[in-house]
């Protein structure tokens, strides 16, 4: 009895020590927060390049810097013949509202670049001519405009504003979009800017200076220059002869 009393006395024994935790348990906990911090990375970065991930986890390059897309059914007389392509200064002012562009007694100094463009329609180049988005009789210009054939389209501006392809082609009276280039339309167009293929609506690509774009309806040509302006050695080249 007095043994018994003793051990019920005593009271339970000293508290179990927690088993450790398998060796492989820190490594699971490390290998997750390694994971969720290189999936965070991964996230970031692709971000900041402006890199989208496909379903396969490969990147791929944007389409296009986006710009407000052209109501080409609000467009008085749209150029419906083949090529060449006049610039039809006289429709220049009713096309303006469509185009959001606006008439300028003087070039704007405020926004001043120039990009290229070559364009093909079955593989044969069709000229972009002089005074597109200029009115000689009227006395005024826009913001974009040529003043020589040379595929050369000058932003001048007087305030600070993005601008796109669709604004020039709009004003010119020459409908563009992913599948139509003036009269042809259908098939998607091939389209590059500074040598790098680009997919979408072009029209809806913002100027930047110095970008050379090449559009090709049709047939495609097996190059294309990838040259800008400033790698030509002139600020305002012709037509290349490739």
């Amino acid at each position: 009895m007095a043994r018994r009393s003793a051990r019920k006395a005593a009271g339970p024994g000293p508290p179990r020590r927690p088993e450790p935790a398998s060796p492989a348990e820190p490594r699971r906990r490390r290998s997750r927060h390694g994971l969720i911090v290189v999936t965070a990375f991964v996230l970031a970065a692709g971000a900041a390049g402006g890199l989208l991930l496909t379903r396969g986890g490969r990147p791929q390059r944007p389409a296009a810097a986006s710009g407000k897309a052209i109501s080409w059914n609000s467009v008085p007389q749209l150029q419906t013949g083949t090529p060449p392509w006049p610039s039809e200064s006289r429709l220049l002012a009713r096309r303006l509202r469509p185009s959001g562009l606006d008439a300028l007694t003087m070039e704007g100094t405020e926004l001043h670049h120039h990009e290229h463009l070559d364009l093909y329609v079955n593989g044969h180049r069709v000229i972009v001519p002089a005074l597109v988005g200029i009115d000689e009789r009227a006395g005024f210009l826009t913001e974009l405009h040529t003043h020589d054939p040379s595929g050369i389209i000058h932003v001048e501006s007087p305030v600070r504003r993005s601008f796109t392809l669709g604004q020039f082609f709009c004003e010119w009276g020459v409908k563009l979009s992913s599948t139509c280039l003036g009269r042809y339309q259908g098939r998607p167009l091939s389209w590059w800017v500074n040598g790098v293929r680009m997919h979408g609506d072009p029209a809806q690509l913002v100027l930047r200076r110095h970008q050379e774009i090449a559009i090709a309806a049709g047939r495609p040509r097996r190059r294309f220059p990838a040259r800008t302006p400033s790698q030509s050695g002139s600020s305002e080249p012709g037509p290349p002869t490739s």
